[in-house]
């Protein structure tokens, strides 16, 4: 089976002005570009409240690094009632969004994926030795990559958030 370690995982959140139609299109992308996952919709779900919607989004983005690594990202949008406004921007009314949302992300780095090592006790016993004595600096190197990337991704959230609330 295949070992994952959760390498990185925390949050962010902003409340204020933004289109999450953006946002979302921004975010997705970002993992798909940027880290060169492959993103997959695990759950999209809407609740009307009033003039008011809540959003939560998850997704599961997966990278095989080597025959050995895999990385899995797990992101999360929730967002709480969001609005339809609109204002004034460079002397044009626009339709945008208000609301809270909190974006997470949980970076997993994935070993032995194929479950190779696992077809018997013996192999199980030499992966043990060739991860402490042969990879050990490079899973340690794989691990600062998910870390990074996880942190990257939440930097550049937070950063599309605060300049569109700025705007």
């Amino acid at each position: 089976m295949a070992e994952k370690d959760t390498i990185f995982s925390s949050k962010i959140s902003y409340g204020g002005i933004f289109s999450f139609k953006d946002f979302y299109q921004f975010c997705y992308q970002w993992l798909k570009e940027e880290m060169g996952l492959e993103v997959s919709e695990d759950k999209y779900a809407e609740k009307l409240i009033g003039n008011a919607k809540n959003i939560d989004v998850d997704w599961t983005g997966s990278k095989e690094v080597t025959d050995y690594f895999k990385v899995e990202v797990k992101v999360s949008l929730s967002v709480k009632n969001l609005e339809n406004v609109e204002m004034i921007r460079e002397g044009a009314k626009i339709k945008t969004n208000k609301g809270s949302i909190k974006v997470g992300i949980k970076g997993i780095l994935v070993r032995d994926y194929q479950g190779k090592f696992d077809v018997s006790p013996t192999k199980q016993f030499f992966r043990g030795i060739y991860e402490k004595w042969v990879i050990g600096s490079r899973i340690e190197e794989m691990e600062g990559k998910v870390a990074s990337g996880s942190d990257e991704f939440l930097n550049q959230a937070k950063a599309y958030l605060d300049l569109e609330g700025k705007k």
